[in-house]
């Protein structure tokens, strides 16, 4: 089975290059972020001419979250517990059937947090902790679990070309570093790391300065896996030829293979 997850940064915007690659990369499950698309606005039709079932949780002009899926939903959870006031769409877990049992998988865009200093980053700092203590509770389930998306973070400094340039951003601060550590040390998985530990492999280039054609680029989209998904892991890599197509996302999809045979009905 084949798992990713992109920030697509404007579904109606890239929806070519989305569907060009579906057709291209075939994943089985999609988590992407950003959407930027209220769920009645969501261009599921022409996705689900290619076979996907169709998940959302939208909100109009930005953030939005979505789960593209071969397989049907068993169940499908919208918003992360634990702040009834927060209206942001920014989280969504779908469950499905497979040859060993449940699958669950997250599509969740974390928050930037920019500038540091500001209500921004303490909204940042409080949803990590959310996130933590929900992937806490989910572990316990003791299933195969995938946390794909944007998180805003930059966990080490072999993640970004010049790690200097981003010590006063919200991505790279200390706080935001720590949360992410305290995800693996629940026990969770970075796929991608699981398969390559060198530096130089970036998920995100900004549209300015020439960003992508320099290689100045950061890692900040993961495939965190629990214990029992990362048991199945196959291989990982990051489809980085994306960000050279014509009008492209800032972000390429990250994807891992898992050794586990999907239940299509």
């Amino acid at each position: 089975m084949k798992i990713a997850t992109w920030n697509i940064n404007g579904v109606k915007a890239r929806i070519d290059n989305l569907l060009h690659w579906l057709r291209e990369s075939e994943p089985d499950i999609v988590c992407l972020q950003e959407i930027k698309s209220l769920d009645e606005g969501f261009p599921r039709l022409e996705i689900e001419a290619l076979g996907y079932h169709v998940e959302t949780h939208g909100q109009k002009g930005f953030n939005g979250v979505a789960i593209l899926s071969k397989l049907r939903f068993d169940e499908v959870n919208r918003r992360l517990p634990g702040d009834e006031d927060d209206e942001q769409a920014r989280f969504i877990e779908g469950v499905f059937s497979t040859s060993r049992g449940a699958l669950r998988v997250v599509s969740l865009y974390l928050p930037n947090g920019n500038p540091v200093g500001t209500d921004k980053f303490s909204y940042k700092l409080r949803w990590m902790e959310r996130f933590e203590r929900w992937a806490e509770e989910r572990l316990a389930l003791e299933e195969p679990l995938i946390l794909g998306g944007d998180y805003n973070v930059i966990p080490q400094p072999l993640d970004a070309r010049y790690p200097d340039h981003w010590l006063d951003d919200a991505l790279f601060q200390p706080q935001s570093r720590a949360s992410f550590r305290r995800l693996t040390n629940l026990g969770f998985v970075d796929a991608y790391r699981e398969v390559d530990d060198a530096s130089g492999a970036y998920s995100f280039w900004d549209y300015q300065a020439g960003a992508w054609q320099k290689n100045n680029g950061i890692r900040i989209d993961f495939l965190m896996m629990s214990p029992e998904a990362s048991d199945r892991l196959v291989s990982a890599d990051i489809e980085k030829h994306v960000r050279g197509w014509e009008k492209p996302s800032d972000h390429v999809p990250v994807v891992a293979h898992l050794d586990v045979v999907p239940v299509v009905i």
